[in-house]
């Protein structure tokens, strides 16, 4: 059951990573459609307004269409065959099950307590899909539908029919048991979905009230589901659904974006929903104290390669918000030190919650700028200033709280190690392994080549072809189940070959590859398929 949930998690993730191109394109769009800041350029029915709104509208489209994202994105990591069709047949299913519950509600509206004369928005429950007036189930009534879709695809695509039938082989007839399944899928979704928008409504009340602990408990939580891969289940509903605020925090502020922009009001009181994205401050601050502090300790004749090591990842962590690299040094080399570290994360976001500091905080310095400081740094600098300052001590503290404990408990940490190798990494000499160089050029291999020699090493290292069940991957991470977790080398030998560790439960591997992952998984997918 954990691989499964774990392989979902990371399926969910995939249209996430649309998110940083569309912050980019949102944030200077509404900076340069700002009058206050830009003048009369900005005004109006000028060109420079027509164009900005013109990149804006661009922009908006993931976030105006995230269930038919996630809808279309399941099947990319979870259909067993044919996944490009999978993907078509989720769509289409997602679509006929949102034309019968806007038939139903049409017809029996009243029925099941709905008022469907209502015009779709944030507090009528209805919302408007593919120009679909219905019920407003966000992400998770996507996730549930394309998971259906999916069961479908896995099952019946490969049924065989008679010849005289053959035209409805394979996505035909997936689709066609789609209509069928709908029905009463659509009914269900009517009769229960309304008492789940007012269970949501009761939380989201609980979770404001809970202010500063509920930001603490909620930060601390992530971070500790890290290791575990189940971090993404943790924040998506209320990041891109509508557990806390309609159409999730992430939409909800780049909607207000151009009000928030234009008002001096503190950011707290204009979006108080916004404080629960604060997962990126220990990604921009509390990764530089821990490189620093792991630079301080390490010893004198290695803090050179530990400098080399520590730089890439640092800054990683601050511009991508992609911590795994660096926190997969010491997370299974010294526990304590990341429990430390998520208490820390917790506190430090909590501090900024209490100091008025709210927004989209939760991936790196890139995403935070596009939809905060560039659009917003006008009118609320004040607020960002004490956000500096703060960050700034807050590198001072994981610095010194690391050092401590990394000397207290020698922790052998990058560069402490006995064997005195803090790399991460060795090349492997593959075109010289291969016979297609001398050993001499065996380095000298390109981009592609260094993917497809991590990949192979990796499947080495998993036990081979045999032994794996499947694999998916998301922002970072090879997600593989194995048949035998037995055959799996040890966690030294990925480190090795490039890779920054691995994390494991049951017969679920995560390896820790880095942002290189989609380069990687498209090879080692390469090498199965040819195997």
């Amino acid at each position: 059951m954990m691989e499964k949930i774990q392989k979902f998690g990371g399926a969910m993730f995939t249209p996430v990573m649309l998110f940083a191109v569309s912050a980019v394109l949102i944030g200077f769009g509404i900076l340069f459609t700002n009058e206050q800041i830009l003048g009369s350029i900005a005004a109006e029915g000028t060109f420079w307004r027509g164009f900005w709104d013109m990149v804006l509208s661009g922009g908006w489209t993931v976030f105006n269409q995230l269930p038919l994202l996630f809808a279309v994105s399941l099947p990319i990591g979870l259909a067993n065959k044919q996944n490009a069709r999978a993907c078509m047949e989720s769509l289409v299913i997602y679509l006929i099950f949102n034309y019968y519950v806007a038939s139903i509600l049409g017809t029996w509206g009243s029925v099941f307590g709905v008022d469907y004369a209502l015009e779709a928005g944030a507090e009528t429950g209805l919302a408007n899909i593919a120009n679909i007036k219905t019920l407003d189930m966000g992400m998770m009534g996507a996730l549930l539908i394309s998971g259906l879709a999916i069961f479908l695809h896995n099952k019946y695509f490969d049924t065989r029919l008679p010849e005289w039938l053959g035209v409805f082989r394979g996505s035909a007839f997936v689709v066609g048991l789609g209509f069928i399944v709908m029905i009463p899928t659509a009914v269900l979704a009517c009769l229960i979905w309304p008492k789940v928008q007012m269970g949501i409504s009761s939380f989201q009340g609980f979770v404001t009230s809970a202010g500063g602990f509920g930001v603490w408990v909620f930060i601390l939580l992530e971070r500790l589901l890290i290791p575990f891969g189940l971090h993404h289940l943790l924040y998506a509903p209320i990041y891109y659904d509508s557990v806390l605020v309609s159409g999730g925090i992430y939409a909800a502020w780049a909607r207000q974006l151009p009000e928030i922009a234009a008002s001096t009001k503190p950011l707290l009181d204009l979006a108080p929903y916004a404080a629960f994205t604060a997962t990126g401050w220990s990604k921009l601050f509390g990764c530089a104290g821990i490189g620093l502090a792991f630079y301080k300790t390490a010893k004198p004749e290695n803090k050179k390669k530990v400098a080399g090591l520590m730089i890439p990842v640092v800054i990683s962590a601050i511009m991508c918000g992609v911590t795994e690299p660096i926190e997969y040094t010491f997370l299974f080399i010294a526990p304590p030190l990341f429990i430390v570290h998520a208490i820390l994360a917790a506190c430090l976001s909590t501090i900024m919650y209490y100091l008025g500091v709210v927004g989209i905080f939760s991936g790196g310095a890139i995403e935070m700028a596009s939809l905060n400081w560039i659009p917003l740094m006008a009118n609320h600098w004040p607020t960002y200033l004490k956000m500096l300052i703060v960050g700034i001590v807050s590198i001072a503290v994981w610095y010194f709280v690391f050092t401590f404990l990394i000397e207290k408990f020698d922790f052998k940490t990058p560069g402490r190690e006995v064997k005195s190798d803090v790399k991460l990494y060795s090349k492997k000499e593959y075109r010289g392994k291969k016979g297609e160089t001398s050993p001499k050029d065996a380095t000298k291999i390109d981009a592609k080549d260094e993917f497809q020699v991590m990949a192979d090493e990796i499947l080495i290292g998993l036990g081979g072809p045999e032994n794996i069940k499947d694999f998916t991957n998301c922002v970072t991470r090879l997600r593989v189940n194995v048949k035998d977790p037995e055959k799996v080398m040890e966690n030294e030998y990925f480190k090795q070959i490039g890779t920054y560790g691995t994390s494991r439960n049951g017969n679920s591997v995560h390896v820790i590859v880095g942002t290189n992952i989609q380069y990687v998984a498209d090879e080692f997918g390469q090498i199965l398929e040819n195997e």
